[in-house]
């Protein structure tokens, strides 16, 4: 019987997880990079014996693949892939590959905002249940890797479009779709409507036991559940106030209580009482609370757990008060969208500070949350024309600065006790800084030189 000949594009985490677990198989491994690898996962490959190259793709090689195994980065009109459909040589996601091997419950979610919070409050809550419980995806370790070298019951998973898109028979035991808005619609040919079908494979090959959880606010989610009629159980998940709900089971606002149903139990807390405020924070909690309560955890670790929840960094992680004023990093903030959200959940008068490398923005999107809480805003790029332009006249001062130690102490100034100064830049970083995580950093430094 001839070897399976695994191959992979991409020697990032992904890719020699993928590898490390090919070889554990004992497949044939090949691993290749058009760009340079990084040290440690080149010293990881050699270490293994697996073959690769860097700087280039040795397309009469690959193109011998039994199986490719592609970076979620690379994009399908690559020549490569191109050349790779032609010849009928399956190419796949990470996750597919290492779901074929994983027996463990996946718990999957996706969306265009809020994945990665949502994640990591869902294995939060199942961790701090007692189960064994493991985090991969778009997150952490990679999936292949832990399949590979770990034994976990079940597994959090933080998707996005582009490894959804390399999907073809995994299946989630559990999928949550928290929302869909514009984002990456350059890999979609410009079509929003190509975009959600993508999100909308977490629920390819769920049957009648398996759990959808979805966002029933969303229009192009509630459409999109009505055109494809999922098999899966249904838990709508919703802020509009129903003191009976318009669903057997799923979650729900009314007043100041969120309301969990699952199989006739109900599950209740205060609002006030979660470790995430906001609105759209509401919809993750909510999330991750059916979850919880489809693998029946107990109601006292579930209500601890939305309690003592710690956010991540740069995503509205709370750097601390100098003098009433009240510094928020949320430098993960790299879309309109992202930044919505942020606005939206804070109740103080803000100082805003945004800018970077614009990735098309339209800022009218903001335009009501700004008129309604913002008192001045910093912008921190090198071309601020698009940001001036957008919001000069919408409130009472539009500054410019080329430095986060410039931003924090202009804010500072500007700023009286009860503000809340905010970085949500609504842009990626790349200008003055090497990534969000760089920006988040040089931001916090500034706030505890003040």
């Amino acid at each position: 019987m001839n070897q399976t000949r695994t191959y992979i594009l991409g020697a990032g985490e992904s890719g020699v997880g993928s590898a490390l677990l090919a070889q554990k198989l004992n497949h044939e491994v090949f691993v290749s990079d058009m760009g340079v690898i990084k040290a440690a996962y080149k010293e990881e490959l050699i270490a293994a014996g697996i073959d690769f190259e860097e700087g280039q793709h040795n397309s009469a090689k690959i193109l011998q693949a039994s199986q490719v195994i592609k970076s979620p980065g690379i994009p399908e009109n690559a020549p490569l892939i191109v050349q790779l459909r032609e010849a009928n040589i399956p190419v796949i996601s990470e996750i597919e590959f290492a779901g074929k091997y994983c027996t463990a419950k996946k718990v999957c979610i996706t969306g265009s905002n809020g994945k990665t919070t949502t994640t990591l409050l869902t294995y939060h809550l199942l961790k701090q249940g007692g189960l064994n419980v493991g985090l991969a995806g778009n997150i952490g370790k990679s999936f292949a890797r832990q399949v590979a070298f770990e034994d976990k019951d079940i597994y959090v998973l933080e998707l996005s479009s582009f490894q959804l898109d390399g999907c073809y028979e995994f299946k989630a035991d559990i999928a949550m779709l928290l929302n869909i808005t514009p984002d990456h619609l350059d890999r979609y040919d410009y079509q929003l409507s190509n975009y959600a079908a993508s999100k909308f494979r977490i629920i390819q090959n769920q049957g009648p036991e398996d759990h959808f959880i979805y966002n029933f606010d969303d229009p192009i989610i509630s459409e999109g559940v009505k055109a494809s009629k999922p098999l899966a159980i249904h838990y709508p998940i919703t802020l509009s106030n129903h003191s009976v709900p318009p669903f057997d089971q799923g979650a729900f606002c009314f007043e100041d209580q969120l309301n969990i149903i699952i199989q006739n139990q109900q599950f209740t807390m205060k609002i006030q009482d979660l470790a995430l405020q906001g609105k759209h924070n509401l919809f993750n909690s909510m999330a991750s609370g059916v979850t919880s309560r489809i693998f029946e955890l107990r109601k006292e670790n579930v209500r601890d757990s939305l309690t003592n929840f710690e956010n991540i960094e740069h995503r509205l992680e709370n750097v601390g008060k100098v003098n009433g004023v009240t510094f928020i990093n949320d430098s993960k903030a790299t879309n309109i969208n992202s930044t919505w959200y942020a606005l939206e959940s804070i109740d103080k008068p803000i100082i805003w500070i945004a800018g970077g490398v614009d990735k098309g923005n339209d800022y009218s999107e903001l335009y009501e949350m700004i008129d309604d809480k913002v008192k001045a805003i910093i912008c921190l790029g090198t071309d601020n024309k698009k940001l001036r332009a957008a919001f000069t006249g919408r409130v009472g001062q539009v500054l410019e600065v080329r430095s986060a130690d410039e931003a924090v102490r202009l804010a500072y100034d500007l700023s009286s006790e009860g503000d809340t100064v905010l970085l949500s830049p609504a842009c990626a970083s790349f200008d003055l800084f090497e990534n969000y995580e760089d920006r988040g950093h040089k931001f916090k430094q500034a706030v505890r030189r003040l």
